[in-house]
Protein backbone atom coordinates (compact mmCIF):
# COMPACT_ATOMS: atom_id res chain seq x y z
CA UNK A 1 0.00 0.00 0.00
CA UNK A 2 1.57 3.50 -0.54
CA UNK A 3 2.35 5.88 2.05
CA UNK A 4 0.83 8.57 3.68
CA UNK A 5 2.48 11.15 1.61
CA UNK A 6 2.90 9.33 -1.97
CA UNK A 7 -1.11 9.80 -1.27
CA UNK A 8 -1.05 13.65 -0.59
CA UNK A 9 1.33 14.17 -3.17
CA UNK A 10 -0.73 12.37 -5.98
CA UNK A 11 -3.98 14.51 -4.44
CA UNK A 12 -2.26 17.68 -4.97
CA UNK A 13 -1.09 16.63 -8.54
CA UNK A 14 -4.40 16.09 -9.05
CA UNK A 15 -5.83 19.02 -7.36
CA UNK A 16 -3.33 21.40 -9.52
CA UNK A 17 -4.70 19.56 -12.95
CA UNK A 18 -8.59 20.17 -11.87
CA UNK A 19 -7.58 23.81 -11.49
CA UNK A 20 -6.04 23.58 -15.05
CA UNK A 21 -9.09 22.27 -16.30
CA UNK A 22 -11.74 24.46 -14.34
CA UNK A 23 -9.99 27.53 -16.04
CA UNK A 24 -10.10 26.07 -19.65
CA UNK A 25 -13.72 25.24 -19.31
CA UNK A 26 -14.34 28.84 -18.10
CA UNK A 27 -12.17 30.29 -20.74
CA UNK A 28 -14.14 28.27 -23.45
CA UNK A 29 -17.70 29.02 -21.99
CA UNK A 30 -16.64 32.24 -22.54
CA UNK A 31 -15.27 32.38 -26.39
CA UNK A 32 -18.36 30.19 -26.49
CA UNK A 33 -20.79 32.86 -25.85
CA UNK A 34 -19.23 34.89 -28.47
CA UNK A 35 -19.04 32.34 -31.15
CA UNK A 36 -22.92 31.66 -30.82
CA UNK A 37 -23.41 35.64 -31.18
CA UNK A 38 -21.69 35.46 -34.32
CA UNK A 39 -23.47 32.54 -35.64
CA UNK A 40 -26.84 34.70 -34.36
CA UNK A 41 -25.75 37.44 -36.65
CA UNK A 42 -24.67 35.38 -39.62
CA UNK A 43 -27.15 32.45 -40.50
CA UNK A 44 -29.57 35.56 -41.60
CA UNK A 45 -27.50 37.16 -44.06
CA UNK A 46 -26.75 33.61 -45.18
CA UNK A 47 -29.68 32.56 -45.47
CA UNK A 48 -30.73 36.12 -47.48
CA UNK A 49 -28.22 34.99 -49.89
CA UNK A 50 -29.28 31.68 -50.65
CA UNK A 51 -32.37 32.72 -51.16
CA UNK A 52 -31.55 35.55 -53.30
CA UNK A 53 -29.12 33.30 -55.58
CA UNK A 54 -32.09 30.75 -56.14
CA UNK A 55 -34.86 33.70 -57.21
CA UNK A 56 -31.92 35.01 -59.69
CA UNK A 57 -31.53 31.42 -60.93
CA UNK A 58 -34.79 30.63 -61.32
CA UNK A 59 -35.60 34.00 -63.26
CA UNK A 60 -32.34 33.08 -65.44
CA UNK A 61 -33.66 29.67 -66.25
CA UNK A 62 -31.87 28.19 -68.60
CA UNK A 63 -28.94 30.44 -69.10
CA UNK A 64 -28.03 30.26 -65.48
CA UNK A 65 -26.42 26.88 -66.81
CA UNK A 66 -23.92 29.04 -68.87
CA UNK A 67 -21.77 29.34 -65.47
CA UNK A 68 -19.08 27.54 -65.12
CA UNK A 69 -19.60 27.43 -60.93
CA UNK A 70 -23.04 26.01 -61.65
CA UNK A 71 -21.99 23.30 -64.53
CA UNK A 72 -21.35 20.06 -64.04
CA UNK A 73 -18.09 18.29 -65.66
CA UNK A 74 -18.93 16.27 -68.50
CA UNK A 75 -16.79 13.19 -66.79
CA UNK A 76 -15.08 13.25 -62.97
CA UNK A 77 -11.74 12.11 -62.14
CA UNK A 78 -10.75 13.96 -59.24
CA UNK A 79 -12.75 15.39 -56.24
CA UNK A 80 -11.66 18.04 -53.63
CA UNK A 81 -12.33 17.71 -49.96
CA UNK A 82 -12.30 20.64 -47.56
CA UNK A 83 -12.27 19.60 -43.83
CA UNK A 84 -12.75 22.06 -41.35
CA UNK A 85 -11.31 21.30 -38.00
CA UNK A 86 -9.73 23.27 -35.49
CA UNK A 87 -6.20 24.22 -34.61
CA UNK A 88 -5.99 23.00 -31.00
CA UNK A 89 -7.06 19.71 -29.57
CA UNK A 90 -8.62 19.03 -26.20
CA UNK A 91 -11.78 19.02 -27.16
CA UNK A 92 -13.00 15.24 -27.07
CA UNK A 93 -13.76 13.54 -30.40
CA UNK A 94 -14.46 17.26 -32.06
CA UNK A 95 -11.06 16.63 -34.93
CA UNK A 96 -11.12 13.46 -34.99
CA UNK A 97 -14.94 12.44 -36.09
CA UNK A 98 -13.87 15.20 -38.86
CA UNK A 99 -10.66 12.82 -39.86
CA UNK A 100 -12.48 9.71 -39.61
CA UNK A 101 -15.39 11.28 -41.80
CA UNK A 102 -12.95 12.68 -44.39
CA UNK A 103 -11.10 9.45 -44.62
CA UNK A 104 -14.05 6.96 -45.20
CA UNK A 105 -15.39 9.62 -48.16
CA UNK A 106 -12.24 9.49 -49.91
CA UNK A 107 -12.52 5.74 -49.31
CA UNK A 108 -15.77 5.66 -51.07
CA UNK A 109 -14.41 8.09 -53.82
CA UNK A 110 -11.48 5.29 -54.24
CA UNK A 111 -13.97 2.41 -54.96
CA UNK A 112 -15.34 4.81 -57.54
CA UNK A 113 -12.63 5.44 -59.37
CA UNK A 114 -12.05 8.82 -58.23
CA UNK A 115 -9.12 10.49 -56.75
CA UNK A 116 -9.01 12.95 -54.05
CA UNK A 117 -7.63 16.00 -53.37
CA UNK A 118 -7.28 17.49 -49.79
CA UNK A 119 -7.79 20.84 -48.48
CA UNK A 120 -7.55 21.35 -44.65
CA UNK A 121 -8.41 24.25 -42.49
CA UNK A 122 -7.13 23.91 -38.67
CA UNK A 123 -3.17 22.74 -37.34
CA UNK A 124 -5.14 19.37 -36.00
CA UNK A 125 -6.21 18.64 -39.76
CA UNK A 126 -3.37 19.71 -41.38
CA UNK A 127 -1.02 17.58 -38.95
CA UNK A 128 -3.50 14.61 -39.06
CA UNK A 129 -4.10 14.06 -42.57
CA UNK A 130 0.16 14.58 -43.13
CA UNK A 131 0.90 12.28 -40.57
CA UNK A 132 -1.45 9.73 -42.73
CA UNK A 133 0.49 10.47 -45.69
CA UNK A 134 -1.44 12.42 -47.63
CA UNK A 135 -0.41 14.87 -49.48
CA UNK A 136 -2.52 18.16 -49.14
CA UNK A 137 -3.04 20.39 -51.61
CA UNK A 138 -4.21 23.42 -49.78
CA UNK A 139 -3.61 23.84 -45.79
CA UNK A 140 -5.03 26.90 -43.58
CA UNK A 141 -4.38 27.58 -40.26
CA UNK A 142 -4.30 30.21 -37.80
CA UNK A 143 -7.87 31.60 -37.85
CA UNK A 144 -9.70 28.38 -36.59
CA UNK A 145 -11.03 30.26 -33.30
CA UNK A 146 -11.82 33.31 -34.76
CA UNK A 147 -12.31 33.51 -38.37
CA UNK A 148 -12.82 35.78 -40.42
CA UNK A 149 -14.35 36.48 -43.95
CA UNK A 150 -11.50 37.18 -45.85
CA UNK A 151 -10.21 33.45 -44.60
CA UNK A 152 -13.28 31.69 -46.21
CA UNK A 153 -12.14 34.27 -49.66
CA UNK A 154 -8.89 32.80 -49.20
CA UNK A 155 -10.36 29.03 -49.17
CA UNK A 156 -13.07 29.95 -52.07
CA UNK A 157 -10.48 31.66 -54.32
CA UNK A 158 -8.57 28.21 -54.53
CA UNK A 159 -11.21 26.25 -54.77
CA UNK A 160 -13.20 28.20 -57.37
CA UNK A 161 -10.03 28.47 -59.06
CA UNK A 162 -9.42 24.61 -59.01
CA UNK A 163 -13.00 23.93 -60.27
CA UNK A 164 -12.76 26.22 -63.17
CA UNK A 165 -9.54 25.28 -64.63
CA UNK A 166 -10.40 21.85 -64.49
CA UNK A 167 -8.33 20.33 -61.81
CA UNK A 168 -11.56 19.53 -59.68
CA UNK A 169 -14.63 17.73 -60.77
CA UNK A 170 -16.36 18.01 -57.71
CA UNK A 171 -15.77 19.98 -53.86
CA UNK A 172 -17.13 18.47 -50.73
CA UNK A 173 -16.74 20.26 -47.73
CA UNK A 174 -16.78 18.37 -44.57
CA UNK A 175 -17.28 20.34 -40.89
CA UNK A 176 -18.98 20.39 -37.38
CA UNK A 177 -22.25 21.96 -37.54
CA UNK A 178 -23.08 23.97 -34.91
CA UNK A 179 -26.08 22.36 -32.52
CA UNK A 180 -25.74 23.36 -29.04
CA UNK A 181 -22.67 23.27 -26.58
CA UNK A 182 -23.12 19.28 -26.06
CA UNK A 183 -23.60 18.42 -29.51
CA UNK A 184 -21.68 18.95 -33.10
CA UNK A 185 -23.07 17.47 -35.66
CA UNK A 186 -20.77 16.38 -38.67
CA UNK A 187 -21.69 17.99 -42.23
CA UNK A 188 -20.87 17.17 -45.59
CA UNK A 189 -22.03 19.75 -48.17
CA UNK A 190 -21.36 19.51 -51.92
CA UNK A 191 -19.91 22.98 -52.85
CA UNK A 192 -19.07 22.83 -56.29
CA UNK A 193 -20.73 22.52 -58.66
CA UNK A 194 -23.52 24.31 -56.71
CA UNK A 195 -26.90 21.76 -57.14
CA UNK A 196 -30.02 22.14 -58.05
CA UNK A 197 -31.17 21.67 -54.95
CA UNK A 198 -28.55 24.05 -53.18
CA UNK A 199 -29.73 26.96 -55.75
CA UNK A 200 -33.22 26.43 -56.88
CA UNK A 201 -33.86 25.03 -53.31
CA UNK A 202 -36.77 22.58 -52.90
CA UNK A 203 -38.25 24.00 -49.96
CA UNK A 204 -38.94 27.87 -51.54
CA UNK A 205 -42.08 29.15 -49.94
CA UNK A 206 -44.62 30.23 -52.99
CA UNK A 207 -43.91 33.70 -52.19
CA UNK A 208 -40.26 33.03 -52.79
CA UNK A 209 -40.73 31.62 -55.87
CA UNK A 210 -43.03 33.73 -57.53
CA UNK A 211 -40.88 36.44 -56.68
CA UNK A 212 -37.83 34.58 -58.57
CA UNK A 213 -39.76 34.90 -61.39
CA UNK A 214 -39.11 36.77 -64.64
CA UNK A 215 -42.23 38.09 -64.63
CA UNK A 216 -42.81 39.19 -61.07
CA UNK A 217 -38.85 41.09 -61.08
CA UNK A 218 -37.61 43.23 -63.38
CA UNK A 219 -33.65 42.59 -63.00
CA UNK A 220 -31.21 45.17 -63.86
CA UNK A 221 -29.09 43.99 -65.05
CA UNK A 222 -30.44 40.52 -66.42
CA UNK A 223 -30.84 38.15 -63.61
CA UNK A 224 -27.61 36.46 -65.32
CA UNK A 225 -25.09 38.46 -64.84
CA UNK A 226 -26.65 39.22 -61.31
CA UNK A 227 -26.02 35.09 -60.62
CA UNK A 228 -22.68 35.60 -61.98
CA UNK A 229 -21.89 37.75 -59.18
CA UNK A 230 -23.80 36.09 -56.29
CA UNK A 231 -22.74 32.43 -56.96
CA UNK A 232 -18.93 33.29 -55.88
CA UNK A 233 -20.27 34.89 -52.84
CA UNK A 234 -22.73 31.97 -52.02
CA UNK A 235 -19.64 29.95 -51.96
CA UNK A 236 -17.98 32.15 -49.59
CA UNK A 237 -20.47 32.73 -47.74
CA UNK A 238 -21.11 28.55 -47.25
CA UNK A 239 -17.07 28.28 -46.42
CA UNK A 240 -17.47 31.42 -43.91
CA UNK A 241 -20.42 30.05 -41.90
CA UNK A 242 -18.79 26.57 -41.77
CA UNK A 243 -15.55 28.14 -40.28
CA UNK A 244 -17.99 29.91 -37.52
CA UNK A 245 -20.32 26.67 -36.69
CA UNK A 246 -16.64 24.62 -36.37
CA UNK A 247 -15.13 27.57 -34.18
CA UNK A 248 -18.45 27.02 -32.11
CA UNK A 249 -18.37 23.39 -31.93
CA UNK A 250 -15.15 23.42 -30.97
CA UNK A 251 -15.64 26.03 -28.26
CA UNK A 252 -18.58 23.68 -27.16
CA UNK A 253 -16.66 20.64 -27.23
CA UNK A 254 -13.80 21.58 -25.37
CA UNK A 255 -16.13 23.29 -22.27
CA UNK A 256 -18.02 20.02 -22.41
CA UNK A 257 -14.60 17.83 -22.28
CA UNK A 258 -12.85 19.96 -19.94
CA UNK A 259 -15.76 20.02 -17.69
CA UNK A 260 -15.64 16.30 -17.52
CA UNK A 261 -12.11 15.93 -17.21
CA UNK A 262 -12.60 18.22 -13.25
CA UNK A 263 -15.57 15.98 -12.68
CA UNK A 264 -13.28 13.26 -13.39
CA UNK A 265 -10.59 14.83 -11.12
CA UNK A 266 -12.97 15.29 -8.52
CA UNK A 267 -13.50 11.80 -8.75
CA UNK A 268 -10.09 10.65 -8.56
CA UNK A 269 -9.10 13.25 -5.50
CA UNK A 270 -12.29 11.38 -3.33
CA UNK A 271 -10.72 8.16 -4.27
CA UNK A 272 -7.43 9.13 -3.64
CA UNK A 273 -8.79 10.60 0.16
CA UNK A 274 -9.92 7.51 0.54
CA UNK A 275 -7.18 5.61 0.29
CA UNK A 276 -5.04 8.25 2.24
CA UNK A 277 -7.44 8.09 5.25
CA UNK A 278 -6.95 3.57 5.00
CA UNK A 279 -3.31 4.73 5.08
CA UNK A 280 -3.43 6.62 8.06
CA UNK A 281 -5.61 3.99 9.69
CA UNK A 282 -3.10 1.13 8.68
CA UNK A 283 -0.09 3.53 10.33
CA UNK A 284 -2.33 3.95 13.59
CA UNK A 285 -2.79 0.39 13.97
CA UNK A 286 0.77 -0.92 13.61
CA UNK A 287 1.40 1.79 16.03
CA UNK A 288 -0.62 0.51 18.34
CA UNK A 289 0.61 -3.20 17.96
CA UNK A 290 3.71 -1.97 18.36
CA UNK A 291 2.92 -0.42 21.14
CA UNK A 292 1.24 -3.24 22.49
CA UNK A 293 3.80 -5.98 21.81
CA UNK A 294 6.25 -3.09 23.72
CA UNK A 295 4.13 -3.11 26.64
CA UNK A 296 3.68 -6.86 27.04
CA UNK A 297 7.43 -7.42 26.50
CA UNK A 298 7.98 -5.56 29.37
CA UNK A 299 5.21 -6.89 31.58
Amino acid sequence: MASQRDVKNKIASVKNIQKITRAMEMVAAARLRRAEQRISALRPYADAIGRMTRQAATAAGAEAGRLALLREHESQSNVGLLLITGDRGLAGGFNSQIIRAGVRLSAELTEESLRSSWYATGRRGVSSLAFRGYELSGSYTGFADRPAYADARGIADDLIEGYVDGKLDRVEVIYNSYVSPLAQHVTRQTLLPLTEQAIVGEQDSPEETATGRRGSVEYEPDPEKILRRLVPDYIEISIYRALVESAAGFFGAQMTAMRSASENAGEIITDYTLQMNRARQAEITQEIMEVVAGAEGLS
